[in-house]
């Protein structure tokens, strides 16, 4: 079990995804996401194991919901530096997190 005071900890933010690479290194089907967080966070990077339901065309200018406080992690030669956040499903089916509106891209989840 998590303090209250541990998950406080977690940074949580939206950002919006600028462009989508494919990442044909990746040990299972994945894409390598560019994501701008705003002026506070910035740009960062991030692979991400989605291509069951989403193709780079659905990926590019939408809104995800992202851990950006967590340290960087090497996969393969590539450097992800956030965690997309998504609803798994029993066989790996990835539905991303999103908030429902356009909002500022940096704002906090709480």
């Amino acid at each position: 079990m998590l303090t209250w005071e541990e998950f406080e900890k977690t940074e949580m933010r939206v950002g919006t995804i600028i462009e989508v690479n494919d990442f044909p290194e990746a040990r299972k089907p994945a894409y390598q996401l560019t994501i701008d967080f705003g002026a506070e966070i910035g740009i960062r990077k991030s692979s991400a194991q989605i291509t069951k339901r989403y193709t780079k065309d659905d990926l590019v200018n939408r809104q995800i919901v992202a851990v950006v406080n967590f340290p960087k992690k090497q996969i393969g030669k590539f450097m992800s530096e956030c965690l997309v956040l998504g609803a798994v499903g029993q066989e790996g089916d990835v539905i991303l997190l999103a908030p429902d509106f356009k909002v500022e891209n940096g704002l906090r989840i709480g």
